[in-house]
């Protein structure tokens, strides 16, 4: 198993409790989503105005938005592939769900 249950389910709530938070695309995502939306506006931050878990495979999912001239902007990103100010709410649990989550993911990946 990946996640802990128990530990997601409460980041979870302590999450929705404190919405909308703001968050940073890490610099793949932002590649990531400049190769997707060609030549769109990427935000160096956005709001997480939602958040769910996809189970194992997923994890935990954060709805996005930001502002452009043309309005208001959703999108959907891994926790994972966010940041949050350490000031934030949650944030030494954000912090602690990343670790944990990609330490996993790279173990099963290697095969040990």
């Amino acid at each position: 198993m990946i996640d802990d249950l128990r530990r997601v389910n409460r980041l979870l709530v302590k999450l929705e409790e404190n919405l909308p938070v703001l968050a940073s695309l890490t610099p793949q995502l932002a590649a990531t989503l400049r190769e997707e939306t060609a030549g769109a506006d990427v935000p160096q931050q956005c709001r997480v105005t939602a958040v769910h878990y996809l189970g194992e495979e997923g994890g935990i999912i954060c709805r996005l938005d930001h502002a452009t001239k043309a309005g208001w902007r959703e999108f959907v990103a891994s926790i994972t592939h966010l940041t949050f100010d350490r000031n934030q709410p949650c944030a030494g649990e954000i912090a602690a769900y990343q670790k944990h989550r990609s330490k996993r993911q790279n173990k099963l990946q290697s095969g040990n």
